[in-house]
């Protein structure tokens, strides 16, 4: 039965649902989305018997955008008018939906964010059963199909809505990651960024107190405030990590973190109040797993790959290569059985977490290695960048070419040097002594460029210098 008329919805994307508000999100499109969301999974639920010690519901949360809130109601209100009941969250990160799906057994879940999109924009980000990923090509194109239709199945009974704002269940696990008996003296600032981590932050803290870890956390940005009067939380962004390395130095603190709006992504300041590079902290948590857990397999993406390799081989672990996004990694984590995943771009996953990325346990696993290495975040960090000196992600928007085609172009130039060449994701050339790789954006009009060597820092620069220019020549234009 169309119960409504057909309207297109352009804010579906590969992996998740994002709008300019008025535009291609707003009260309807939400409704639509949770009613198709309800009626595909309950279809799925009786065709499978898997599903059979599910609970018919769905878990809901939201950002602390003002959006946010009227958004998720909608949402809920499709879904409850699909027969199905919704488990509210109320404000939380993504992750908190994650966890609640699986810990709730849920049907799926979704959090209603637009991370770190600008202000007049937001999102849905939808997970299957067992805090499975959807992507366009595991059911976020039949649930696009079905919201644009309108044919929705009529339901005689309509779901319940539940309230479950408690979040003890959720600091129970995130707690068990660490032992908090090993935890040494530290001072860390924490920049929420106004967004939804505060919550969190201080339920852990009370947790820390109550164990008498000796962690004394400074508090930045810290309450949720959907305006975002200190900017929109990003710190892959410059100019937004400024005021964390400022009050790390001022505070003189041994660890700086920040948080992107939903804290599922976690970025980490040494005592120096230098940003850490996403790949180091894949490379660091990965010894931390294979410190504990020999012989365990560890997941990363073909971006930069020397020191996270390095460490894999020298702690007797297990390496498996993912090309880059959530739901490829998550994917290959769950076929692999990997412990740990992780992404240069602070996205961190968990084989204990439902193989999904959290932006909390990171930090945590952190606080836990510098008691028990000895050893500052600087000295781990720095050790292994002089071993595999790295880039930095350069981002360039094409003018006159299309993506294709440059990389194309760009294998052709260094053909000569007969490289060893892998296509998982984007274009990535093995020189022996260096390395690189060029890839088109899965969520930006950009080409992503990453270099490394083995220990040469001047190597570094002079193919950095060859790169940028080349690309230049060919109508890129560095971001």
């Amino acid at each position: 039965m169309n119960c409504f008329p057909n309207r297109p919805i352009t804010s579906f994307k590969a992996y998740d649902i994002r709008g300019e508000l008025g535009v291609n999100l707003d009260e309807d499109i939400a409704y639509r989305i949770g009613r198709a969301f309800a009626q595909i999974l309950t279809q799925q639920r009786y065709k499978s018997d898997s599903f059979a010690q599910l609970n018919n519901a769905i878990v809901i949360g939201c950002d602390i955008r003002d959006s946010s809130v009227s958004l998720k109601e909608a949402t809920a209100q499709g879904i409850l008018d699909g027969g199905v009941d919704v488990i509210d969250l109320g404000m939380t990160g993504t992750e908190e939906v994650y966890f609640a799906t699986s810990h709730y057994s849920a049907l799926g879940g979704i959090e209603v964010t637009a991370s770190h999109n600008p202000i007049n924009y937001n999102g849905l980000k939808l997970v299957r059963e067992g805090s499975r990923p959807i992507s366009s090509d595991t059911g976020l194109a039949d649930i696009q199909k079905l919201a644009e239709s309108g044919e929705f199945t009529p339901e005689k009974t309509k779901g319940t809505l539940i309230s479950k704002t408690d979040k003890t269940a959720y600091i129970d696990h995130l707690m068990g990651f660490i032992d908090t008996s090993k935890l040494k003296p530290l001072k860390i600032v924490i920049n929420s960024g106004n967004g939804s981590a505060g919550p969190v932050v201080n339920l852990l803290e009370q947790r820390l107190i109550e164990a008498n870890a000796p962690i004394k956390i400074i508090k930045l940005h810290h309450d949720p405030d959907g305006s975002f009067p200190n900017g929109i939380p990003n710190p892959m962004i410059f100019a937004n990590r400024h005021s964390t390395q400022q009050a790390v130095i001022e505070y003189q603190a041994d660890l700086g973190i920040a948080f992107d709006g939903d804290f599922d992504r976690c970025f980490l300041f040494d005592a120096e109040g230098e940003f850490v590079e996403g790949s180091y902290v894949v490379g660091m948590l990965a010894q931390a797993f294979l410190q504990k857990h020999p012989h365990e397999t560890i997941v990363y993406d073909p971006r930069v790959i020397y020191n996270t390799e390095a460490i894999i081989n020298d702690s007797n672990g297990q390496a498996q290569i993912s090309k880059s996004g959530h739901s490829f990694i998550k994917q290959v984590m769950r076929e692999s059985g990997a412990i740990y995943g992780g992404e240069m771009s602070a996205h961190h996953y968990f084989r204990d977490f439902f193989y999904c990325d959290s932006g909390m346990i990171p930090w945590l696993l952190t606080i836990e290695l510098l008691s028990t290495s000895g050893k500052s975040l600087t000295q781990l960090v720095n050790e292994r960048i002089a071993a595999y000196p790295s880039s930095g992600e350069m981002n360039f928007r094409l003018t006159d070419i299309e993506a294709p085609e440059i990389i194309k172009r760009i294998e052709h130039q260094f053909a000569h040097a007969n490289p060893e060449k892998t296509m998982l994701d984007g274009l990535s050339l093995e020189f022996g002594d260096w390395r690189f790789n060029l890839r088109t954006s899965n969520t930006e009009p950009l080409i992503r460029l990453n270099i490394e060597t083995k220990g040469d820092e001047a190597l570094l620069k002079d193919k950095i210098d060859e790169i940028q220019e080349w690309l230049e020549g060919q109508g890129a234009v560095l971001a």
